[in-house]
């Protein structure tokens, strides 16, 4: 099974965009659903995650402008950006931890112009 995210994109400081995030394919003993980043000549780090489908955790640099969704029939994950900034561009990814381990999305672009 394959994640896969969309939505990315490029949008001015101060605008929105949504992420979104989908198996390909049947997923199942899902315990947590994360959108992580990793900005150029950085590390990959946290960005927001969903646990048991309703406990919700955010990285203190995103924290009020973004907003996870998550849907547990489905197993897919929104990540709502909003008041986006130069800061902000990197590539998203989302991954979801089941008990088999780490399964990783692709990666979609975020790019925020000044």
């Amino acid at each position: 099974v394959q994640l896969q995210a969309s939505g990315g994109g490029l949008v001015q400081a101060g605008g929105s965009l949504r992420l979104s995030c989908a198996p390909s394919g049947r997923i199942s003993g899902i315990r947590v659903m994360a959108w992580y980043r990793q900005a150029p000549g950085k590390q990959r780090e946290w960005v927001a995650s969903i646990t048991g489908g309703h406990y919700k955790r955010y990285a203190d640099s995103v924290e009020g402008r973004f907003t996870i969704f998550g849907d547990n029939v489905k197993k897919t994950i929104d990540l709502q950006m909003d008041n986006l900034s130069p800061e902000d561009t990197a590539v998203y990814y989302c991954k979801f931890n089941s008990a088999w381990g780490d399964t990783w999305g692709q990666g979609t672009q975020v790019t925020v112009s000044s």
